[in-house]
């Protein structure tokens, strides 16, 4: 019920739409019910000779009635398709709106393709319920009362039919929606691997390529929809169980009717034939009340998993939320970790960092040293609080990240992460994500602390060339180039590069690191790096192993103190001969 409640408070704007709806299939409802009982009662005045004019009199209310039915049924289609578009609307903007508060624990646990999937495929599901729900789920109830009401009134024993049908029709679709609701549920979750296996193919696409997989990566998705393809085969198979079944009850109701009341009709005269006419009517809109709520069980039943997705995301609580009066400023860049363990779940087994003790002066340079998989990437993002620490404490500024406002930390860190992102804009329209406000002059002196407004000026539109999705259209060494100037913008107080120059060449980076020492040097740099060249010049190398810090201390000094720093060292400049 309070899923319900959650979803449905997203109507907002769209709540009077929604009720106007209910209000003209209840007009609808009332007059097709009341549309057989004039139809009997003009069927009768002819049998019975009547004068015209009474003919004539009942046959125009009945043409009125007709047209304001199909007036009132029409409108609500408007306004329904109205309110569940609207409906829709609201859900994405407040499930983006969500996604935007969570912290990187959140998305992991939902996978980026679940969530596309599930403000995509599943509010499809979930607006067409709705739009049935308020116009058939409305009309069918009340058409189903209102007509047994008046084919027990008008028919008496003939109504004897739908004491036999109904409980049939009931029990048979209880049955159709009891099997068919596993196959759906497994159908959306093999909707997010799809989503994942297409998400992940297209991102790689060069690399498929590279490597001539294309057959392989078609039959991998092909599998993959196939599997889908047959759970919804199977699902649709126990549902299409539907018509048959209302096929049988609708023509055993018409042949018990006709068969019954003709008998009733030449033996004892106790029904006429307006009143056979109208029950067979009656039992056509009883029969197809019946046959829209199965529909309408059969979408419920489809759409409550989505219904229950999209309700996760809503009211998933972000694991990271800002203290009670967060502080607003951050004094310095400098950093301290006290005794930090971190591990990315509760599950897990195995701490990502253990006993992490580090002090770092506000405007030094550190180079961060490690192989794959020592954790480099998980420390520095520890500082910006992407993630919270599971044990110990970080501060920054000479207080603890956790009481800081998370929008004043992230202002003070910038981060150019290990996958570079551009978006799809001009390259002033990127860069003035990390500052809107910055003018042409300073986005000019960040791009060439960066080494980038050389390249920027080659392009025939300089700074207003278009960088295309991803930023296929420019180099490696330009996009991280173009990331590190956007992260300058910032002005931060601390500048995290995570082998953010990678794809230049030694020379370019030298630049940078020779720009940073000279224009930014109250900012605390820190530089994870493969290469020894890029880290040798710092204040201080951090050299970590398997989570862990194995030595602390500047380049000389490893070299005599750290094995790991030293054959890191001795591979690059001399091939590892020695």
């Amino acid at each position: 019920m309070h899923m319900l409640k959650r979803l449905l408070a997203c109507l907002r704007e769209y709540k009077v739409t929604t009720i106007l709806t209910m209000i003209f299939m209840l007009g609808e409802a009332v007059l097709e019910t009341c549309l057989p009982f004039m139809t009997a009662n003009l069927v009768n005045q002819i049998q019975t000779q009547a004068a015209i004019n009474d003919v004539l009199r009942t046959g125009i209310i009945l043409t009125i009635m007709a047209l304001c039915s199909m007036m009132c049924g029409g409108t609500a289609g408007f306004t329904a398709s109205k309110a569940a578009t609207g409906l829709s609307k609201n859900l994405r903007h407040d499930m983006f709106e969500k996604v935007q508060t969570y912290s990187f624990e959140n998305i992991d646990k939902f996978s980026s393709s679940s969530l596309v999937t599930r403000m995509t495929t599943d509010i499809n599901n979930l607006q067409m319920a709705f739009m049935m729900m308020i116009r058939m789920g409305l009309r069918s109830p009340l058409m189903f009362i209102f007509s047994t009401a008046m084919a027990f009134y008008m028919g008496g024993k003939l109504a004897m039919a739908f004491v036999i049908v109904i409980p049939v029709l009931i029990v048979g679709l209880a049955l159709i929606g009891k099997y068919a609701l596993p196959a759906f549920r497994r159908v959306f979750k093999k909707y997010d691997k799809l989503n994942e296996s297409i998400e992940e193919n297209v991102r790689a696409m060069r690399v498929v390529k590279g490597f001539s997989r294309e057959e392989y990566e078609k039959k991998k998705f092909g599998a993959a929809a196939e599997d889908i393809c047959q759970d919804f085969t199977k699902a649709e198979q126990i549902v299409a169980l539907n018509t048959p079944l209302m096929q049988i009850c609708m023509y055993f109701d018409m042949v018990f009717i006709l068969f019954v009341g003709s008998r009733m009709a030449i033996i004892d005269h106790s029904v006429d034939i307006g009143q056979i006419s109208a029950m067979i009517t009656y039992g056509v809109q009883i029969l197809m009340s019946l046959m829209f709520l199965s529909m309408i069980y059969v979408m419920i039943t489809m759409s409550a998993e989505s219904m229950k997705r999209i309700y996760e995301v809503l009211e998933e609580e972000p694991t990271l939320e800002n203290p009670e009066q967060a502080l607003e400023l951050v004094a310095d860049g400098s950093v301290e970790f006290e005794n930090v363990s971190f591990k990315y779940s509760a599950q897990a087994k195995k701490f990502a960092l253990a006993d992490i003790n580090l002090h770092i002066e506000s405007g030094q340079t550190i180079g961060i040293i490690g192989g794959t998989g020592s954790s480099k990437s998980t420390l520095v993002q520890l500082i910006p609080r992407l993630y919270d620490v599971t044990e110990g404490s970080i501060k920054v500024g000479g207080v603890d990240v956790r009481h800081y406002d998370l929008t004043v930390l992230r202002d003070a860190v910038a981060m150019v992460l290990q996958k570079n992102i551009l978006f799809s804009g001009t390259i002033n329209e990127n860069l003035r994500w990390g500052n809107p406000e910055a003018t042409e002059l300073e986005i000019e002196e960040a791009c060439k602390l960066a080494q980038a407004d050389e390249f920027i000026q080659t392009f025939p539109d300089g700074y207003e060339t278009h960088i295309e999705q991803g930023g296929t259209n420019v180099s490696g060494g330009q996009k991280q180039r173009l990331c590190i100037a956007r992260a300058l913008l910032k002005k931060p107080k601390i500048l995290i590069l995570d082998d953010s120059t990678s794809a230049v060449d030694t020379k370019t980076d030298a630049l940078i690191r020779q720009g940073f020492r000279d224009f930014i040097p109250e900012t605390t740099k820190i530089i994870i790096a493969q290469r020894i060249s890029s880290v040798q010049d710092a204040d201080q190398i951090i050299v970590l192993d398997n989570g862990t810090v194995s030595a602390v201390g500047t380049h000389a000094q490893l070299l005599r103190t750290s094995q790991i720093y030293r054959e890191v060292y001795e591979q690059q400049t001399h091939g590892g001969e020695e």
